[in-house]
């Protein structure tokens, strides 16, 4: 949000505070005595002894922070107050949201409640049913897969990095025949990405014809991002945006997800609000916005103790030339352009 209005794209009439979601809201998804400890946890600042358990918290990967509760729940407030503001159309976006593997009474990966899994319970409370979920985001979105797995009225598209945490979405679980699952090796760019935006997720998406798109655009499958092994750039991320947009879908919700770079995350999420208002992500930033990214630390491994120059005075990483499209990527995406169904029947045929 610095970012962006460092660059002069987003005036106040444009930006609303995020609310808390109240515990009543957040049942809609989660389950009470859950969101109940996440508030007596962020309270106390310590956990019961069958908290670890019972419900995640306490882990590695689901810690006690200061605001446990009461971060994740304006992340949520945002997402459900898109649900409402999506009613009668439009486009939201929440760079916030993202946090796709929360379950309904545990914390998981990271996310301790499920933002998009409730925004989207927010659009069928607001009339909207036919709901078309593109999630990008380097890990598969189990939680949202739990949510809505054997709904006709969903799509859901995932295209995540195999092998990666939490192993869920092989590409032959179709989550009771509404999931399309697209699992990508190490190494995924972005003319591969284009392949599969052209071939497989635009042709779904529009097929399927949605009252509203979810877009989680998750920052992590960057090549400078230091927790997952893809080697996108950031215009692939904004040239799927572009291509959902074509669409002309009557609702648009855009989530932020996963990021481990603070300059790879910042630079691409304000590309997506510079792409949703119509401008042109730039090769240079003004010198307000570079002021914000020269302010930046990160130590978390050596690049980002060692920042290139690009880091802080672009928005937009260099274009990849050459990119090949690997035949594992290409058979792939055959295999989940056949009709519902024909799956295993060409698997069965194959083995006879």
């Amino acid at each position: 949000m610095d970012l962006s209005r460092a660059m002069g794209w987003l005036p106040s009439d444009q930006y609303i505070t995020s609310p808390r979601a109240k515990p009543a809201a957040l049942h809609a998804w989660h389950e009470p005595a859950y969101v109940e400890a996440l508030q007596r946890i962020e309270a106390a600042q310590e956990t019961l002894p069958d908290d670890l358990e019972r419900f995640g918290i306490g882990s590695v990967s689901n810690p006690v922070f200061p605001e446990i509760f009461s971060r994740p729940a304006t992340a949520a407030g945002g997402a459900i107050l898109a649900g409402e503001l999506l009613a009668r159309g439009g486009v939201v976006y929440n760079p916030a949201g993202g946090t796709h593997h929360g379950m309904p009474s545990r914390a998981n990966g990271f996310c301790y409640l499920n933002d998009p899994a409730l925004a989207m319970l927010s659009l069928r409370h607001h009339g909207v049913r036919r709901i078309a979920y593109v999630d990008i985001d380097a890990h598969h979105c189990d939680g949202v897969a739990v949510g809505f797995a054997g709904d006709p009225d969903c799509l859901m598209i995932s295209v995540h990095e195999e092998g990666l945490w939490p192993r869920t979405g092989l590409i032959e679980d179709d989550a009771g025949g509404n999931a399309i699952n697209l699992p990508v090796p190490r190494g995924f760019n972005d003319a591969e990405m284009a392949h599969v935006r052209e071939a497989l997720i635009l042709p779904k998406v529009a097929a399927f014809q949605p009252d509203a798109i979810v877009f989680l655009c998750g920052a992590d499958g960057v090549e400078d991002d230091p927790l997952a092994h893809l080697s996108l750039t950031n215009n692939a991320h904004w040239d799927l945006l572009r291509g959902l947009m074509a669409l002309d879908a009557p609702r648009l919700l855009v989530l932020g997800g996963g990021g481990y770079n603070p300059w790879t995350v910042g630079r691409l999420w304000t590309g997506v609000w510079g792409v949703l208002n119509g401008y042109t992500p730039e090769a240079y930033v003004t010198p307000d916005a570079e002021e914000v990214l020269r302010a930046l630390t990160f130590h978390g491994n050596r690049r980002g103790r060692n920042p290139p120059e690009h880091w802080f005075n672009t928005l937009r990483d260099a274009p990849q030339e050459g990119g090949a499209i690997r035949e594992q990527v290409r058979q792939r995406v055959e295999y989940l352009r056949q009709p519902q169904g024909m799956h295993v029947l060409r698997q069965a045929s194959a083995r006879v």
